[in-house]
């Protein structure tokens, strides 16, 4: 079962990237605008406004859950709609909203609309593809994906500049639109009648206790939770970071645009390295590197809280040319052993993820106000453990 898809390869990648694209629109675009958010609502505490960002990531987390287990009994694209439009109706919330807990409330629905395009897309990855194919497939959708955050904060600059921070939401209402007729039209259903399963209550426990019990899916979700957990910190910070500390208000999509560059080649460079190496081989390195970048920049700098921003951004892509090796690497090892339940699966690990990304990018956010250290200080943790948790997995698997 390498392909099945009726259609070039190259539209069910784009149309996979736009599913999971929409998910990066709204968390991106939305970085210049958090200052000037949280001045209309009357909420002037940065570390609060990092919500903006951190709380889409706990409704993507528990969306999952219902949408996954709904996607294996009604089939993929019924699903993908219904969070398109709560996506849709989130949108308003948070355009309407009068506070911070308005906000925060319209934040958590949107995740959770868009976590039924973002999950559903990689359980119809692996509908079609498996094994070492199948992470190649998923690099060059998340390749894809990752032009986005090179233009969001660009394009959420321009409509601040030119309309007003509603303006970024009403945007992303008319792409995910866009997106949703695109994939109506062109990407046919990939759950056979015969793979279907029964939407009951046993079933979802089921399938829960067989993903639990797999080690190496929990061991690369957990992995998975660390990277993701301390890569949030920076996203919910950057605007904090670059704006603030280090006072570069213009050129702040520009960074964050040349950063998401870096994850980006790395992402393409992966699809053809992972086929060469192997999805173990490619993780194992990468964190590694990830956390060896990590410790040497806190070796070098723990008694300076702001080094030069050439350095910092130096540091950020050598960081994230890593990480950029472990996203889609990640979420496929995890998923080998459990595919024949993908949506319940993906949903469970993800979830998992989740539940582990936010708390530790809330924890380690708090501290980000005056200086970049304990940024890193999170990375060397979170790789550290991250490094620990592979050993034991090669342990238990081999």
């Amino acid at each position: 079962m390498q392909k099945s898809q009726q259609r070039p390869q190259f539209e069910f990648v784009a149309i996979m990237a736009s599913l999971m694209s929409i998910v990066a629109l709204a968390i991106d675009a939305l970085l210049p605008a958090m200052s000037t958010i949280g001045i209309d609502i009357n909420s002037l505490d940065p570390t609060e406004n990092q919500k903006f960002i951190t709380m889409i990531f706990l409704g993507l987390g528990v969306g999952q859950l219902v949408f996954g287990p709904l996607s294996d009994s009604f089939g993929r694209k019924p699903i993908v709609y219904i969070g398109f439009i709560v996506f849709c109706v989130a949108s308003v919330i948070c355009v309407l909203a009068p506070n911070l807990e308005w906000m925060i409330l319209g934040r958590i629905l949107q995740g959770i609309g868009l976590s039924a395009p973002r999950t559903i897309s990689i359980s119809m990855i692996r509908d079609s593809y498996k094994g070492d194919y199948m992470a190649k497939i998923m690099s060059f959708v998340t390749a894809f994906f990752i032009l986005v955050p090179i233009v969001a904060p660009a394009m959420g600059k321009f409509v601040l500049d030119h309309y007003d921070w509603k303006g970024i939401f009403y945007i992303q209402v008319l792409i995910s639109i866009s997106v949703a007729i695109w994939f109506s039209i062109r990407q046919k259903e990939t759950l056979t009648i015969k793979n279907k399963i029964a939407f009951t209550t046993t079933r979802v426990v089921n399938g829960f206790r067989e993903t639990v019990k797999h080690v190496q899916t929990m061991g690369y979700t957990c992995i998975s939770g660390f990277v993701v957990g301390s890569f949030l910190v920076y996203l919910s910070s950057s605007q904090q970071i670059f704006e603030v500390q280090y006072n570069l208000k213009e050129s702040f999509p520009y960074i964050f645009a040349g950063l998401a560059g870096s994850i980006g080649t790395a992402i393409f460079l992966n699809g053809t390295f992972v086929i060469r190496f192997g999805m173990k081989k490619m993780v194992t390195w990468s964190l590694i590197g990830f956390f060896s970048v990590s410790v040497l920049y806190l070796i070098l700098f723990h008694n300076n809280p702001h080094p030069p921003i050439y350095v910092l951004v130096g540091f950020f892509a050598m960081q994230f040319f890593c990480i950029g090796f472990l996203f889609g690497n990640l979420r496929a090892l995890a998923m080998v052993p459990v595919g024949h339940i993908a949506g319940i699966a993906a949903a469970v690990t993800g979830f998992i993820s989740t539940l582990m990304a936010v708390p530790i990018s809330t924890f380690i956010g708090r501290f980000v106000e005056h200086s970049t250290l304990p940024l890193f200080v999170g990375f060397s943790v979170s790789s550290g453990l991250s490094l620990l948790i592979l050993l034991y997995i090669n342990r238990k698997t081999t």
